[in-house]
Formats: C-alpha cells, structure tokens, sequence
C-alpha cells in the first residue's frame, strides 16, 4: 500500500464518503475502505436491462427539513444543472377499498382523504398540531418530551386508522419499525422535519448521485474487507484482508452491530450503545417490464403503502419510471416490491426465484397481469437495513453524544438514530470535527478515550 494516511474511514456509503471529504478538504490525507465492489452502501444504483435501478428508495425532502445534504449537494455542484435534482409527483399514496389513494403526506390529502376515513383525517391534525408543539428535534431524540414512548403508545388515543392505516405501514415499509418496539420521537421527528411529501425531490442519475460525486474527488478502495480495528496510544491498527494499516485516526461508517464487531476493545459509553443500535433486515424485489404499470389509481405516483390488513407480506409498491423518467427506457416500466416486516423475516434466506414467485403472486392482486409483463427481475437485501431506534438505545444514547473525541469515531444515520440520507450526512460532520479535535493535539497525547478540549458545544452535537 501507499504511505499512511492520517485518517482511514471504513465504509463508502454515503456517511464515511461525507467524512472523509470534510478530512480531506481540512487538509488530512484519509483513504476510504469498502468491502463492496462499488460506493453507495445502501444509496446504490444498479445500471442494468437499460434502467437506474436504485436498491432502496432515496427521496430528498426540502432543504428545510435535509439541510446537511442539501449544502452538500449545492457545494458540490450536483443540483447545477436544471432537472438534475427533480421534484417526484405524487410521491406517496396508501392502498384502501381496491386502489391507491393519492396524496398522503400533503395537505391536500386532507381534502381528498388519502386512504383515511373524515374521523381519521381530523386525527391526523390533531396529531400533527401536538407534534409541531412538541419541540422534536431529529438530531437530538433523546432529549424529546415523548421520552420511552414507543410509536404504539403515541398513538394510542388517537383514531385506530391513523396507526393501521397510515403510521404502521409508513413506519413498517420505509424502515421496518414495528410500532411496538420502536421510539416515538426519531420517527415523529423524522416526519415533522421532512414536511409535506409534495416537496420531496429525487435524484435524476440515480439515488448513488451523491456517493459517486464525493468518492470521485477521494481516495477510495472497494473490494476491500476490514476486519478488525484496535487503538492505542500509537494511534488506529485496522486489520484486512490486504493486510494491516496504521493511521492517526479512524472512523467506523458501518452499521452500529458492525462497528461494534469490528472495534470489541471500545470504551463503555460506546459499546452499550453500539450494542443498543440495532437494526432491521430490508428486502426489495425490482422488477423491469416490457411496458409501464402501477397500481390501480396511481398511475402516475410513485409509492403505495399497503396496510398490513391488506397483505401480510407487501407493504409498499413504488413505480419507479414514475419516480423519474430516467429510470427506465422508454415504453418500458420498473415497479419494486418492498416487503412488510414479516414478509422480510420469511424470504430474507430464500432462493431469489422464491422470492421473484411469492412476491409477484401478492403483488398480482394491486397491479394486475404485472407477472406476464415481468423481463427480468432483481432481488436486494440488506441484513442491516435502517436502524431501528428503540427506547434502549435512546437511553444509551446520552452517553453516547457526550462521550470524549477518540482515535475511533463513528458514522452513520445511526449515531442520531435517524434512519435516512440526512441522518447520513450531517452524522458525517460531527464525525469530522471531532477526528479534528483529537489531530489538533499533540502526538503524544493522542490516547484513546482522553478527553479533548476541542470538542464541539452541546449546539453544535447532533
């Protein structure tokens, strides 16, 4: 290998690219491990059968609500060109009485109904009214007035649709939070700050846009696995399949079970809380068509959420050629099929051929004669698909943020527990200033866990 960097990051989605771009552009050598074949963790796009087949389904709401991407976005150049950085129409629907009902997410919707009954709608006001008093801050969930609260037991007093019918299903099918289980406040917070979904955007290029842009201007290895990390008073050893590597500093953008697999020798506020941070299992099934459909009444949407009352293994259907036309070629179609909890818990392990038949059998009923229009059909997994945060791991948490600037940082849309690119992004900041913070003094004090002075203000930690 070349000479030491000073920074070494481990992994190339999009939280350790943003990393390591903010080391760089401070003027530290940093070098990107991925053990994948290409950048983008789980912001990938597969260009395949002549289409951008994105592996999730990255929507950027407003500036407002994502503003750490959007800067990154803007400085690096990427919405300079018109269209590039596109508004999706019709962005979310939910499945009710044999179609999909429009606008959900919109104030319109309360107009119109969006899958929810007069009673249900009133809820949702109600709801969004004492949520918008609440102070929620995405960054900070722990320090929420919902406290322990699961989402289950914010929804309790309200109409039983708003849970069945609209929470559960959004919850279930974007991150695979069972209500239950998960916190209320980083998913309410998440919600309030991303704001109407007729103002969510898409990348026109694919959902990688942004993870190929940073990793073009970055020292960046892929296929190449890390497989565990030790610091001492010498700084980070991280061993691989290449052999070791030392550096000043490293940072562990994996997902927290990762990290924690990685790095066993962290201090006490760190490992509970990686061991707190767990994270649910994703499965999506794209399909590429030799003409456009979608389900029933959203014909140009693009997602459709489907209530757990109306299938048990479906839970969102997203049209992808809706999405941006860019998607796919011309007089063809892309549809995926997200699974709901159960339906990720039963096929994760399956042969791709059982999931392709299983799926496209449930998926017949909202998108009828979509298996004779199916050309070729691509099946993604993600053991570790978003994180899920549950009262657990927001009591670790506080510990967590105000722990001591390290040889070992962390990030990932887990370290605020906010299951999306911004969570991504701005978790990429914190990481830099405090690797800068532990640079910034000398060598020979650069032990692990010793406190620094240079840490960023309570204002400042996210």
């Amino acid at each position: 290998m070349n000479a030491a960097p000073d920074v070494v990051v481990v992994g190339a989605g999009v939280a350790g690219l943003a990393t390591a771009y903010e080391l760089a552009r401070a003027g530290h050598p940093v070098r990107v491990l991925e053990a994948a074949d290409a950048v983008g963790g789980r912001m990938r796009t597969l260009r395949a059968d002549g289409c951008l087949i994105d592996t999730g389904a990255e929507m950027l709401p407003s500036a407002q609500g994502y503003p750490a991407t959007w800067r990154l976005v803007r400085e690096l150049g990427l919405d300079g060109e018109a269209g590039a950085v596109p508004r999706v129409r019709g962005a979310l629907a939910v499945w009710r009485a044999g179609r999909s009902r429009p606008h959900a997410g919109r104030p319109l919707g309360l107009l119109t109904g969006a899958g929810l009954s007069a009673r249900a709608r009133v809820e949702l006001m109600r709801l969004q009214i004492a949520l918008g008093r609440a102070g929620l801050d995405p960054d900070r969930p722990e320090r929420s007035p919902l406290g322990s609260d699961t989402v289950a037991d914010l929804l309790r007093d309200y109409h039983p649709e708003l849970r069945d019918r609209l929470v559960q299903p959004l919850a279930a099918g974007f991150f695979g939070w069972d209500p239950e289980r998960s916190a209320a406040a980083p998913l309410a917070a998440h919600l309030a700050a991303s704001g109407s979904t007729s103002r969510w955007h898409t990348y026109r290029d694919g959902m990688d846009t942004l993870a190929r842009a940073l990793a073009d201007r970055l020292d960046v290895r892929t296929g190449h696995t890390v497989t565990a990390v030790a610091a001492d008073r010498d700084g980070v050893r991280l061993e691989s399949d290449r052999g070791a590597l030392t550096a000043r500093a490293a940072v562990l953008a994996v997902p927290a079970p990762v990290a924690a697999g990685l790095y066993p020798g962290a201090p006490p506020a760190e490992r509970d809380y990686l061991r707190a941070c767990g994270f649910t299992p994703m499965l999506r099934l794209t399909l590429v068509l030799d003409r456009p459909m979608a389900p029933r009444g959203a014909r140009r949407g693009f997602a459709t959420l489907v209530p757990a009352d109306e299938d048990a293994l479906v839970n969102v259907i997203t049209v992808d050629h809706n999405k941006h036309p860019g998607r796919a070629p011309a007089g063809r179609g892309l549809v995926s099929v997200v699974t709901s909890p159960r339906g990720t818990a039963e096929l994760l392990d399956a042969p791709d051929a059982q999931v392709v038949r299983r799926l496209l059998d449930r998926a017949e009923r909202f998108v009828p004669g979509l298996a004779a229009r199916v050309r070729t059909a691509h099946v993604h997994r993600f053991r570790y698909g978003l994180p899920e945060a549950t009262p657990r791991a927001l009591e670790a948490r506080a510990a967590f943020a105000a722990r001591p600037a390290s040889a070992v940082e962390y990030a990932g849309d887990w370290v605020a527990l906010r299951p999306c690119s911004e969570g991504a992004v701005s978790s990429a900041a914190l990481a830099a200033r405090r690797v800068l913070a532990h640079l910034s003094r000398p060598r020979a004090e650069q032990r692990p866990g010793d406190r620094t002075s240079a840490l960023p203000t309570p204002n400042d930690e996210a």
